[in-house]
């Protein structure tokens, strides 16, 4: 059985090569982060059901074991909904992703090996939801990742809603409804790109008249038709797609190959004088095939 409910906690248990302590490293390698919080190795966070909120705090128990404990009066009442959580808590995690292959081929990899070593247990933390996806996506367009989270900061603290507890806020993010009705001008205190605000308003609008949905995007059932098809959309170029389907659509091979981070990532592991071609990045790129996302990630995870 993957969970059970015991008494009021829920307990999902955990692939043998997860590590709770990498994922967590992962999700404080900001201190502007508005969507969740992180303390004596728990998270907590405001996760959606429905119109209800729930508040939840995710903690680890003998390294198999993932607790979730409602907090506050926010334990939904029906199975149904709590079923809800603990798929969006799987999903966050990636709890579901057989690593085995990966680091089979890592292991042998001069570029990745140090990497899996390292960071063993450590998964694509995920973004569940699309628009989210997208919008984090397209924020972080030619800017900073630390200019990245002081814009979504403004964005979710500005359009999305919260709940309190013990003094302190748990925020979602904005729903492509809350931002669908907006105009230009209505995001202008956020002060991104104009470009950037009609960008977010017409995937709002997108999503909201059930254009653009995640079922669309896994229905392809290939990396590649699902990158057209968001690439189609303006704003979204090569990489913020690919970015789009390794974070939220879990497709194993979305590769973006364009991004600085990981051209860093590999200068650092080469011990070269300047970042790789992208010829360069597809040839080392090879033995990784099927397994791009992966190692995307774990390359990053030498960056901070």
């Amino acid at each position: 059985m993957l969970w059970e409910e015991q008494g009021k906690q829920i307990m999902i248990k955990t692939p043998s090569n997860f590590s709770f302590k990498h994922n967590l490293e992962y999700l404080s390698r900001s201190t502007n982060e508005c969507l969740f919080h992180i303390y004596e190795n728990k998270v907590r966070k405001a996760i959606p059901v429905g119109e209800f909120t729930t508040l939840v705090e995710i903690s680890e128990r003998d390294n198999l074991v993932l607790i979730v404990e409602f907090l506050g009066n926010t334990r939904p009442a029906y199975k149904s909904a709590r079923e809800q959580v603990v798929t969006y808590v799987m999903d966050w995690f990636d709890l579901k992703t057989d690593l085995k292959p990966f680091y089979e081929l890592a292991k042998k990899d001069s570029v990745l090996q140090q990497a899996v070593k390292n960071f063993n247990g450590l998964r694509i933390m995920g973004i569940p939801d699309l628009f989210e996806a997208i919008a984090w996506g397209v924020l972080g367009q030619q800017i900073n990742l630390t200019y990245a989270y002081t814009l979504k900061r403004r964005l979710v603290e500005t359009f999305g809603r919260s709940i309190e507890l013990e003094g302190h806020q748990y925020w979602l993010f904005p729903t492509p409804n809350d931002i669908a009705k907006l105009t230009v001008e209505d995001l202008a205190d956020l002060k991104m790109t104009v470009k950037k605000c009609e960008y977010l308003i017409d995937v709002a609008k997108l999503i909201q008249l059930g254009f653009l949905t995640k079922e669309m995007l896994l229905e392809t059932n290939d990396v590649k038709e699902a990158e057209k098809m968001l690439t189609k959309i303006r704003g979204i170029g090569p990489w913020t797609a690919n970015y789009v389907l390794m974070r939220c659509l879990r497709y194993p091979s979305a590769f973006p190959i364009d991004d600085v981070g990981l051209h860093n990532a590999i200068k650092h592991v080469t011990g070269s004088e300047q970042k790789p071609l992208k010829e360069e990045i597809l040839q080392l790129a090879q033995p990784w095939n099927g397994w791009e996302a992966y190692a995307t990630f774990y390359l990053w995870r030498f960056l901070y």
